[in-house]
């Protein structure tokens, strides 16, 4: 149940439609679905106004559809399924609405909802091999409705490539700043931007790298104020994040 059908149903015991009884009989059956391999969170959505993720690392490509199919008919209707297979995304029955992202490696089930953020959120990458994590931050922006802007392959190898982009970074509400190597991109995006600065290390770049702990330690340790770090390629974790700044002002009103 989403927060929308909370009001519905509550509306609707308020003009006699539906009795006080049955209302509360939903919803006590609303906590969790436990469908056996999985106990599905369906008060989520009036929670924290988002409904239930799926995780598809080390969840079969069957697990993935039965999961995803089960929150569809419980009436959530985005499900954002991320780290999700070729395989899976192929598998996925499509008798619901389906959409895959190969290079973020996220599907999403149902339909992304129209962008009712407060401003644009703006993903930016220091190269090209950071892609497929700041596709999975994209996506997951858009499916969670945001206006997204991607400013890919503009690290600090070549920093004239990024100050093109000033005024989109000076106008935006939020910027998640992709990076692996040394991590530098979200110190000079930090010290340029107004807005909060959401850093994602990326587990790219030579041996003492040391899988993005290099660039995770030197974005913890920036000198520029406002910039916050995520886990090393957690594009999701700073999307929803940075979601949740980009709609406080709407949650407001």
């Amino acid at each position: 149940m989403e927060e929308k059908d909370l009001r519905i149903l509550l509306e609707q015991v308020a003009d006699g439609s539906i009795s006080a009884k049955d209302a509360a009989g939903r919803l006590k059956i609303e906590p969790f679905n436990d469908i056996g391999i999985a106990k599905l969170d369906t008060h989520r959505g009036i929670r924290q106004g988002v409904g239930e993720v799926i995780y598809g690392a080390s969840k079969t490509p069957e697990q993935i559809d039965v999961i995803a199919h089960s929150l569809y008919a419980d009436g959530q209707e985005t499900i954002l399924i991320t780290r999700m297979s070729a395989e899976a995304a192929a598998y996925f029955h499509k008798d619901i609405p389906f959409e895959y992202n190969e290079a973020g490696h996220t599907g999403v089930a149902g339909k992304k909802r129209e962008a009712d953020g407060t401003g644009t959120v703006l993903v930016i990458t220091g190269g090209t091999s950071d892609i497929p994590v700041a596709e999975e931050a994209a996506e997951t922006l858009e499916a969670f409705g945001n206006s997204v802007k991607r400013i890919y392959d503009a690290g600090v190898a070549g920093i004239h490539r990024l100050l093109n982009f000033t005024e989109d970074i000076m106008s935006a509400s939020v910027i998640i700043a992709i990076a692996g190597m040394e991590g530098a991109l979200a110190s000079v995006v930090g010290g340029l931007a107004d807005c909060p600065v959401i850093a994602v290390p990326t587990s790219v770049g030579y041996g003492t790298s040391f899988g993005g702990v290099t660039a995770l330690l030197s974005m913890l340790n920036s000198c520029a104020s406002g910039v916050t770090v995520v886990n090393i390629d957690n594009g999701f974790g700073a999307a929803y994040t940075a979601s949740m700044i980009n709609h406080m002002e709407r949650k407001g009103r």
